[in-house]
């Protein structure tokens, strides 16, 4: 991949913090990672909607739908997931940047790239949500049908399948949807961003 050497950062006469106190809490990333069909998109799309109503500013980034557009060229190897992750990374700083609380549902099956992320974001930006169910359950629940493909030998490295999943070793919050409903997951959520005054 070339790159252009003659970059020069645009400042803004906006600041972070002055879009934070316009809109009355602070921005962060909150990434959801896990297994598919463990609950992510779903539990990320019910706080989506109660932040909206408390009238917080916020934005879900979802894996599909990120393939769809900014990451349509990327594939499922090891490099391109490493890609996929960077990229989403670099959106969330753009988004905490505005001023937005940002939700993100990827598998990021790796810690390496979730740690990148982590790193490229200041202290407190970034809260990890490891939303842990059993391979056995998300096989069951296959709301995609993409364990049976990947079983049936029509899908190559598929997370839990025929690629690895490294659970998060120290993530903010873990919720377990085995045992979790999806409104005590959205209240687990919700208590910490209050409790540590996000919101």
């Amino acid at each position: 991949m070339s790159r252009s050497t003659n970059l020069i950062w645009h400042d803004s006469e906006v600041s972070k913090e002055q879009r934070q106190l316009r809109n009355n809490h602070q921005s962060v990333v909150i990434w959801f990672t896990g297994l598919s069909g463990s609950g992510k998109s779903t539990i990320s799309v019910a706080l989506e909607k109660i932040l909206h109503e408390m009238h917080i500013q916020s934005y879900r980034l979802d894996g599909d739908n990120v393939r769809h557009g900014l990451n349509s060229n990327l594939g499922f190897s090891p490099e391109d997931r490493k890609e996929n992750i960077r990229r989403i990374g670099e959106v969330g700083k753009l988004m905490i940047d505005a001023g937005l609380i940002t939700l993100t549902a990827f598998i990021s099956p790796y810690q390496e790239d979730r740690d990148y992320v982590r790193s490229i974001l200041e202290e407190k930006e970034f809260i990890e949500v490891h939303i842990k169910c059993s391979l056995k359950e998300c096989e069951a629940r296959d709301p995609k049908g993409l364990y049976q493909k990947a079983r049936a030998g029509e899908i190559k490295e598929f997370t839990g399948i025929n690629a690895p999943y490294e659970e998060p070793t120290e993530p903010e919050i873990v919720i377990n949807t085995e045992e979790q409903s999806l409104e005590e997951s959205v209240d687990i959520i919700l208590s910490y961003l209050r409790e540590n005054s996000y919101i």
